[in-house]
């Protein structure tokens, strides 16, 4: 059996959707204006072609691709000129297109960071998440959050040339951006057309507990992308507390508060669902998985209906 024909048969029939044998699906890109575009975040799809990750995510009902263009990511750096057109020309086949890419872009002179975001830019994709910055223990914050201004300010001269926009992740843990704040500090003088906030919100309620709405209107005027996930908190059998991350709507997240609130920025940009819940170590972007393809596409279509759903709630256009 080929592996198109598995994804067919034990894959997306198995999951209640069936695939048109036409290589094409409708898009509502090409149908009608699309303010909040959700894509599939698809590292957690990195076991399959681009042909077969076309179909499978036009079939499953996404508008686009989230696509990591980094080490290890489903386009190489090292391959960018001719490996981002090439996955843009194959699933736009499939009326899937990708609208944002993630990259490891920290240093914007370093030729390899100009080079991606200069495909991404002719390839016709809008936005990029950069990769994340640390702080150094010899230096104090101030003299950190100085330092990096610089970084944010360069790339926006580069995003303002090329006409692309980027965007820095608030990630939870202890590195630049997890407390949100910090990333005012890193915007308050760049231009929001062309640098701003990927705002996640399970990596800014795990930070920020009660109080994350106000980081959320705090960088409001740069929140340009969004991604959705969610997670709980729970003991290790050593007995230290971990978070682990859950489908939509079983965990932590208040998604009604979230939206609340996400209604109110009237932000129209792409909306990124990651998977990073345990996939058989497609969540990790193996090349190879343990869990059943059909399984993948079930929680990743699950997911995709929730948020539609919750998105419908709050009236929120997508």
């Amino acid at each position: 059996m080929n592996r198109r024909n598995f994804i067919q048969t034990t894959g997306l029939s198995a999951a209640g959707i069936s695939l048109t044998g036409t290589g094409m699906a409708n898009s509502r890109f090409t149908s009608k204006a699309v303010k909040r575009p959700i894509c599939a975040f698809t590292k957690c799809l990195q076991f399959l072609t681009f042909d077969e990750m076309g179909e499978v995510l036009a079939q499953l009902g996404f508008d686009g691709a989230d696509m990591p263009v980094r080490p290890g990511g489903q386009v190489e750096p090292s391959d960018i000129k001719a490996g981002l057109p090439l996955a843009v020309k194959t699933l736009r086949k499939y009326g899937v297109e990708i609208p944002m890419i993630v990259t490891a872009i920290t240093d914007p002179g370093d030729k390899r960071s100009f080079d991606t975001l200069q495909a991404a830019a002719d390839s016709g994709i809008k936005y990029y998440r950069m990769g994340w910055l640390k702080y150094e223990e010899s230096k104090t914050i101030q003299q950190n959050l100085d330092d990096h201004r610089k970084t944010f300010e360069k790339l926006a001269e580069i995003n303002e040339k090329l006409g692309i926009h980027g965007d820095y992740q608030n990630h939870s843990g202890a590195s630049v951006g997890s407390p949100v704040w910090d990333i005012y500090e890193l915007m308050k003088n760049v231009n929001p057309k062309y640098m701003g906030v990927q705002y996640d919100i399970r990596h800014a309620v795990t930070e920020g507990g009660y109080s994350w709405p106000l980081g959320m209107k705090r960088v409001a005027p740069w929140i340009k992308t969004i991604d959705i996930k969610d997670f709980v908190w729970g003991k290790t059998p050593d007995g230290l507390w971990k978070h682990s991350n859950v489908p939509l709507g079983e965990g932590m997240v208040n998604f009604d508060a979230f939206l609340k609130e996400y209604a109110k920025l009237n932000v129209e940009a792409p909306i990124s669902i990651h998977y990073e819940y345990d996939l058989g170590g497609a969540e990790l972007g193996k090349k190879e998985t343990t869990m059943n393809p059909m399984k993948i596409y079930g929680m990743m279509k699950k997911d995709l209906n929730w948020l539609k759903e919750a998105m419908k709630k709050h009236q929120i256009e997508y």
